[in-house]
Parts: structure tokens; sequence; C-alpha cells
């Protein structure tokens, strides 16, 4: 099978990676990177895989199978067309917008299944299927990778306990411009290690302030690997807003705290004032009911943690090929043709 793993946000890249790993592990698969030139000027894994830049050689490539983690896919491009989700944040409605580009959506868990079954019956021209979600897979192999590193940094800081802090980057939603007073309050009396991990696509001065936050503070690390994930198995606790990793440390199990969240009925500690910052802290650990609402998300946000959502995903597509055959294009109205090509230009 040919696959085409499309990235065109830097998040992308550890998302579909999984089912790169899946592919060589089978062997007989042929797998094409498409990487979105403007939006990842520089490509982590351009010395690892095969990949390009370039959406002429993509659509030459003439794929069975396209991967994306985003909202958009070329309509022109062959291949059945999987959407394979970008997070957990179902408190945000546009996870649940169908644009109409995708034959299917492969699902994290019984949640997300039930209501894109809804779906399904009313507009009729995709599929669904549960497979959990790609980075579980990567979570599943790696989960104790990270302990003496997390031990060692621990040990030099002479810290007790990691915190991770991942905002989102929205300027409406971030908790940047509030809570900065409150995390050296933190840091300063509590005996922690920071780990600053922002969005990709935060504003730069917000990563220029927060840098020299990590710059003032020896307990303080500023992240710039473009990889969450490992920060999540390292750390004890998160602190966010509205960032759909909350949910990925959820489903680890571990405590998280946010400033003014969207969410109408959040399953962690949600505070409105980032002075309540340090109670917060010292009440997510021991509290019952934050801990069922963990295990409630686990099961029903996505209970795949065996390491096979990605040879789900290429199992799921192979069946749907069976059953009706390669798509040579997805049919879409005038407009949503028009921001396809807007998005990512023209092919011959």
């Amino acid at each position: 099978m040919k696959i085409l793993l499309f990235c065109e946000n830097k998040y992308a890249v550890d998302i579909v990676r999984p089912l790169q790993d899946e592919a060589d592990r089978q062997g007989g698969h042929e797998v094409l990177w498409y990487v979105h030139k403007k939006k990842i000027p520089e490509f982590p894994l351009r010395n690892e895989v095969r990949w390009t830049n370039s959406i002429q050689e993509a659509y030459d490539f003439h794929p069975d199978a396209v991967f994306a983690p985003g909202n958009i896919v070329p309509y022109y491009l062959s291949g059945v067309k999987c959407s394979i989700f970008h997070g957990y944040a179902a408190e945000k409605r546009d996870q649940f917008r169908i644009r109409n580009y995708y034959d299917m959506y492969m699902t994290q868990g019984p949640y997300f299944t039930q209501e894109f079954l809804k779906l399904q019956e009313t507009y009729k021209d995709f599929e669904v299927v549960e497979t959990g979600w790609t980075r579980q897979d990567w979570i599943a192999r790696h989960r104790h990778d990270f302990e003496e590193e997390r031990k060692a940094l621990l040990w030099n800081n002479g810290c007790d306990k990691m915190v991770l802090y991942a905002p989102t980057f929205s300027p409406k939603l971030s908790s940047l411009p509030k809570i900065k007073d409150d995390l050296i309050r933190l840091l300063t009396k509590k005996d922690i290690l920071l780990l600053i991990k922002l969005h990709p696509l935060t504003q730069k001065a917000w990563v220029n302030e927060y840098k020299q936050l990590a710059e003032n503070y020896s307990n303080v690390i500023f992240e710039d690997d473009f990889a969450v994930t490992k920060y999540m198995l390292m750390a004890d606790v998160m602190i966010s807003d509205t960032s759909s990793t909350i949910y990925e440390m959820l489903l680890l199990d571990k405590p998280v705290i946010t400033l003014d969240t969207v969410s109408q009925d959040p399953y962690w500690k949600n505070i409105n004032d980032a002075s309540q910052l340090i109670s917060a802290y010292d009440e997510v650990f021991n509290n019952k009911e934050l801990t069922e609402k963990r295990k409630w998300i686990i099961q029903n946000y996505d209970p795949y943690t065996d390491g096979n959502c990605a040879q789900r995903m290429l199992e799921g597509v192979q069946q749907y090929i069976k059953r009706h055959g390669v798509p040579e294009k997805r049919k879409l109205n005038l407009w949503r043709k028009y921001v396809s090509i807007k998005t990512f230009g023209r092919v011959k």
C-alpha cells in the first residue's frame, strides 16, 4: 500500500510517526511524508524518512491512503483520506465539524465514536472506525524511557516534583498573559522543577518572555522540542488552560490544573483566579473525585493503550479499499475546493 503521511502543522509530526513505524514493521508498504513548507520550515525527521514539501510530488506519488491530523487535506490527492485528529479536546466543537474532506474518521475512543456515528447518519459519505490515537502507540513503547532522566533532573535541581506548563497558543484562550507571576510564586514556594513547553504556534513575544523566565530561575527549563509527550511522561502534574494536551495528561492518570478553561464540565481542577494556583497544586494529588474523573476519561476517550492503534488504522483503510477501491479524488463543492487549492496550491 502507498501511504501519504500529511503534515500541515508541526504538531502533526509525532502524531503520524507511529504509522511510519507500523508500516516499516509490516513491510510491503511505500511511505511518503508531505510536509507543508510554510508551517514547517525545518522538518525534524528530514534525515530519517522519505519526505517532500512539494504538493505536486505528493500528487504524483498517487497514494492509496492519506493520513492527516488536520482539518483540510487536498481533495485532488488520490487515496482514502483518513482523519486521525490532532487531539482530544471535545469541548471545542470544531472537533466535530464536518468539512467534507475525509472518507474515514478514525476515532480515539467510544465518546468520539458515538458522536461521529451520528454525523455519519446525516452526511452518509464517510465511514467511522474506532482505532485509538496514534500517539498512544508511542507512549506504550516509551512510557518508562525517561525515568532516569527525570530522576537526574530532580536530583540536580534539588526538587521533589516536576510540573509541566503547557498552555494553548490561542490569544483568547491562553493563560500566558495571566499566570506568569503565580507560576513564579509556585516555583519559589514549592520544591518543583518547572518545565515550560509552549505550543509551536505561540506568538513570538510570549515565547521570548517565558524563555527569559527560564533564564532567571535555575529550577525552570524551557523546552523547544517539537514533541510534548516526553515531558508529560516525566511530569507529575500539568498546568494549562484549554490545550488538547490536557486530555493526554489525564489519559496518563496524572492530575491537571487549568486556568479559565472553556470546558463547561472539566474532568480536572480548574481555577478562575491565578492566585489559587498554589492551593490547587496542594489539592490535586489526593483528591478522590478528580481521580475518578480521570478514570472515566481513560475508559471513554481512549482506552487503547496496547500500542496497536497504527496497526488498526492500516487495517481499517485496507478494509475500506477492499469494499470501495481507491478513490481518485474527493468530491467537494466549489468553496471547499477553493480553500484546498488556496492552502496547498494547484497540481498539474
